[in-house]
């Protein structure tokens, strides 16, 4: 599976998950390229999702849910996930 697909992959489940109003999703594998987790195939990603969902919810349950909708593809083709995760409101204040 290329890194490519992997983008396309969790862009489509966090899509249909948290219906985000932005998803922006960086595949930061090129820089860790040689580390234990890459030569297995995973690939490193950072990911911005602004979504009505995570209102009243802590960063501790926001981070929960995207790796909730993310499970299968963190136990393959993800090695590492940075996440931010934020309500509309609190994008248009950023």
């Amino acid at each position: 599976m290329t890194n490519i697909d992997r983008v396309t992959l969790i862009k489509e489940k966090l899509t249909a998950e948290l219906t985000p109003t932005l998803l922006e999703i960086i595949d930061d594998s090129e820089a860790h390229a040689g580390h234990a987790g890459a030569q297995k195939g995973g690939g490193h990603f950072s990911i911005t999702v602004v979504s009505p969902i995570f209102a009243g919810k802590t960063l501790i349950q926001r981070h929960r849910l995207v790796y909730a909708v993310l499970d299968e593809l963190m136990k393959t083709a993800i090695h590492a996930l940075s996440i931010n995760a934020l309500t509309p409101d609190e994008f248009t204040k950023v």
